[in-house]
């Protein structure tokens, strides 16, 4: 079941990872199920992390530059690193209550650094940033988006016209302002650049994950229909997967004295062959070109000549079954038994489509396979059985054993056949 286990899991071609211990950081206090909500709240945590280095940052700078005469601006720089690092908290209390509370913080809190330092300090180029709000708040919520998009740029006009050149604070220190202007404005590029990339990062993450669970859906689907009907049912072009096959030639391969040997055998002992008979069965279809069709207990079923080609899917299943004949006779016993396979195939026109809502299944009905189901009940252990109608299509490519006239149940008297080997082959 290695091959079903995988089809079911899926495997992961390639990915996109950001390191683990940043993935831990952008998921604390995020508390719900909606993955639309949680990835936006990542989102509004790596914002509050930037802007608590960012405000460190300047809690630094200013320090160094002037330890005592920008005391407000010091403790608002703490405080506010300080309040940026717990947003995360936030989150238990909404989906967007720690996205508006950081929007009202960095706001207010960039008005206040900006009177008191003055527009000579370009710290209102932080204003510009407002467009990341949209990750913060998603476009399910743009109205939220919009309010404080229009609050920022109102902000960033009065900045701009109202706020004092120089500010309240050490007016006339022109290196305080070249210095806080340049680390306003690398700032600026390094939060932008970061948010763009993670962003980007989580939006390819999440790109490669349905590329995956559409690759594992097409997978399963393929494994169930055969390749052309998939791709069919995968287009959704056709409301219903209906074909008439003229010429199909349809196998019935039975496992004899199944019953018998299984009756007193634990289950595991059971599945484990009737596993390896399938198996095997389904990687000589494979091989041969030829489509399994479903099995019924220890039944195997497989059809050739669906894509339209008669003779060359009969050829197939002639091959097909002396291949299982073949295998069958070097597989272990079942028990103590050593059970033999009889096979029939009949040639002959079919309707195949798709039934069902749930547990759907591709199949086929008609002449071809009632007649081939007939030809194995009616055959011989360790022989394949044919009716007169494959022979006929394929009598270039095989040599036969005729049989004689055979009383077939609901058929009646008919000529068929033994297939023996190959034309050429002693």
């Amino acid at each position: 079941m290695e091959r079903l286990h995988k089809l079911v899991r899926g495997e992961v071609v390639q990915r996109v990872a950001l390191p683990a211990w940043l993935d831990r950081l952008a998921s604390l206090g995020i508390v719900t199920g909606d993955l639309q909500v949680a990835r936006r709240q990542r989102f509004t945590n790596i914002v509050a992390y930037a802007v608590a280095l960012n405000t460190a940052s300047h809690l630094v700078t200013n320090w160094l530059l002037e330890p005592a005469d920008l005391w407000p601006v010091h403790v608002y720089n703490a405080a506010f690193t300080m309040v940026a690092l717990l947003i995360h908290r936030l989150h238990r209390f909404g989906p967007n209550a720690a996205a508006n509370t950081l929007a009202l913080l960095v706001l207010v809190g960039n008005l206040f650094v900006i009177w008191m330092l003055g527009r000579e300090s370009q710290l209102h180029v932080y204003f510009t940033l407002a467009g990341i709000l949209l990750f913060m708040f998603g476009v399910d919520n743009l109205r939220e988006f919009f309010v404080w998009y229009g609050i920022a740029f109102v902000a960033l006009l009065a900045s701009l016209y109202l706020a004092p050149e120089h500010g309240i604070l050490l007016t006339q220190d022109s290196t305080l302002h070249e210095v806080l202007a340049a680390n306003a404005m690398i700032n600026a590029i390094i939060i932008n650049g970061l948010s763009i990339f993670y962003v980007l990062t989580v939006l390819r993450r999440t790109e490669i994950e349905l590329e995956n669970q559409y690759a594992r859906s097409a997978a399963l689907v393929e494994a169930i229909l055969p390749p052309p009907v998939a791709d069919r049912l995968i287009l959704g072009a056709e409301p219903r997967i209906a074909d008439r096959v003229e010429n199909l030639s349809v196998l019935f391969a039975d496992l004899v004295g199944f019953t018998r040997a299984a009756h007193d055998l634990p289950p595991e002992e059971i599945i484990d062959y009737l596993d390896d008979f399938v198996r095997t069965f389904d990687d000589l279809c494979a091989r041969h070109c030829v489509e399994k069709i479903k099995t019924i207990g220890d039944c195997y079923m497989a059809a050739g000549g669906l894509n339209g080609f008669g003779r060359d899917g009969a050829v197939a299943i002639g091959r097909l079954g002396l291949a299982m004949l073949d295998a069958q006779a070097r597989r272990r016993p079942l028990g103590r038994d050593r059970l033999g396979l009889r096979v029939g195939i009949h040639l002959g026109s079919a309707t195949a489509g798709i039934i069902g809502d749930m547990r759907f299944s591709y199949d086929v009905w008609g002449d071809a396979v009632n007649v081939a189901s007939r030809m194995e009940s009616h055959g011989v252990p360790g022989r394949i059985h044919v009716s007169a109608d494959f022979r006929a299509a394929t009598r270039d490519a095989f040599l036969f054993e005729a049989r004689g006239e055979t009383e077939i149940r609901g058929i009646g008297r008919t000529p068929t056949f033994f297939l023996l080997r190959p034309v050429g082959r002693a």
